[in-house]
């Protein structure tokens, strides 16, 4: 699947239309603080915002596919979005799972290196990638933010790698949920409640577990009084204890 550039919109009786935003654009933006926009004054968000397309996405609709030709990047402002690649043998490894604020599409290859997929229902800011990455050029300052981001997108490949090393289950699920708990707040949304909106079958595939062993490992630590499975996801109990097994 790859996406075609966007068509100039018209907006009957709106001169400044932004293509679904308010009409504040990018200062309206719930997430631009802590998105790589956030290096960029309100001169450069209002030229930034007349390069971008806001596109909703329902559950279980593809971003973009592994392989297809990378011409969008895009920024996520609402929802959560699953990274996997597809291996030879018809196995799907999910390799990340990207919150809002996250920028995805931006590697130096021409094409996806993985398939990015809704899990719930997601809007983004769409650029063209010719585009964003001439606008880049020439703001030293939006560039630092974007290797920043690229640290940041580096630490948690790194942290992925141990979660699939010589871990056992119970290391790897309290693992996830103490860095899930971290990036949430890292966005502003930190709390002993950490949403789990991904299936177990995505965690699974995530922590190189099977469904079973999820769920065993999660009523497990609930047995223990260490988390509380609740509806949405799972209330944190005893991060010591979860500390513990993530260090182990």
């Amino acid at each position: 699947m790859t996406f075609a550039e966007p068509a100039a919109e018209i907006c009957a009786g709106e001169r400044d239309c932004r293509h679904g935003r308010s009409t504040n654009g990018c200062d309206d933006c719930k997430v631009r603080l802590f998105s790589v926009c956030g290096a960029l004054e309100p001169a450069e968000l209002d030229e930034l915002d007349r390069l971008s397309q806001v596109k909703n996405f329902p559950a279980k609709a593809m971003l973009f596919d592994q392989g297809a030709l990378a011409g969008s990047v895009f920024n996520v402002t609402e929802g959560i979005v699953r990274l996997y690649k597809s291996l030879p043998d018809g196995r799907r490894q999910i390799v990340g799972f990207a919150l809002p604020g996250d920028f995805l599409g931006l590697a130096l290859m021409d094409r996806y290196g993985v398939a990015a997929e809704a899990v719930t229902s997601v809007r983004v800011c769409r650029f063209s990638r010719a585009q964003f990455l001439s606008y880049v050029d020439g703001k030293p300052h939006l560039l630092r933010r974007l290797h920043e981001f690229a640290g940041h997108e580096l630490s948690l490949a790194q942290d992925q790698m141990l979660l699939l090393g010589r871990r056992t289950a119970d290391e790897k699920v309290a693992a996830f949920l103490l860095n899930l708990q971290a990036r949430y707040g890292r966005i502003g949304s930190k709390s002993v409640n950490v949403p789990l909106p991904m299936s177990r079958q995505d965690i699974a595939d995530y922590l190189g577990l099977t469904i079973e062993t999820v769920s065993r490992t999660l009523t497990k630590l609930a047995k223990e009084k260490t988390v509380v499975v609740v509806p949405d996801g799972v209330r944190l109990l005893s991060t010591d204890r979860l500390d513990q097994l993530a260090a182990a």
